[in-house]
């Protein structure tokens, strides 16, 4: 019996958040419209910032698990405010590449499960050719077996030395969230607010952002670290 409230939980939570979005496709990718890139606009400045929080737990858990994180890394002195803008990019990217891929596996599947974890498979995919296709053109290491970015070519898992797959599964999972849950709520929020109030908050999150670039890039020149 719990497992059966189990899943009928997940389905009704599943519906709550996807069903609706379904029959309002145009507010998930209309390109050409303004309240689109806004919405962009807007995530591009909150992932920058979020991505680096995210990060820094990330690191804390790698460390302890793995000890991989050298002293020096910058997220350990970085304020947390302080951009981290391959986040805000890769936000971007997975509107505008995975929204439509997303599209087109909803039209293949009758479940939701499935049309979610085949999203994730070609997430995880993705990740690990990006890792490995980045390592291999600035990551190689030196004549004393140095990489100069990061050293995966001892981990378990890793993928011709560049990429790792515990890295991959877990972009992965963040794509998923993103695509299936953060970004369509997020667009379905702004998209109960007036005109005016949705440019306000846009102006608002676009103002808070550029002071924390001013504020922490400032700070880090000031330490030494830039």
């Amino acid at each position: 019996m719990a497992m059966i409230r189990l899943s009928r939980g997940w389905k009704e939570l599943a519906g709550a958040v996807c069903r609706p979005f379904w029959r309002e496709r145009s507010i998930l990718f209309a390109p050409t419209t303004w309240p689109f890139w806004r919405n962009n606009v807007m995530l591009f400045c909150i992932n920058n910032v979020v991505g680096h929080c995210l990060e820094s737990l990330y690191c804390k858990v790698m460390d302890k698990c793995f000890g991989i994180i050298d002293d020096d890394y910058a997220v350990k002195f970085d304020p947390w405010y302080h951009p981290y803008w391959v986040y805000g990019f890769g936000g971007l990217a997975m509107t505008l590449i995975f929204e439509p891929i997303k599209e087109g596996i909803l039209k293949r599947h009758r479940s939701l499960s499935g049309a979610m974890l085949e999203t994730y498979a070609i997430a995880v995919l993705a990740a690990m050719g990006m890792e490995l296709g980045f390592g291999l053109l600035v990551n190689q290491p030196d004549e004393d077996g140095n990489y100069p970015y990061w050293d995966n070519s001892r981990l378990p898992l890793n993928v011709f030395k560049q990429a790792w797959l515990v890295n991959d599964l877990v972009m992965g999972a963040v794509a998923v969230a993103y695509v299936w849950i953060a970004y369509p709520l997020f667009c379905k929020g702004m998209s109960r607010l007036s005109e005016h109030a949705a440019n306000a908050a846009f102006a608002a999150t676009v103002g808070t952002f550029a002071a924390a670039c001013v504020s922490s890039y400032g700070r880090l020149i000031k330490e030494g670290h830039l």
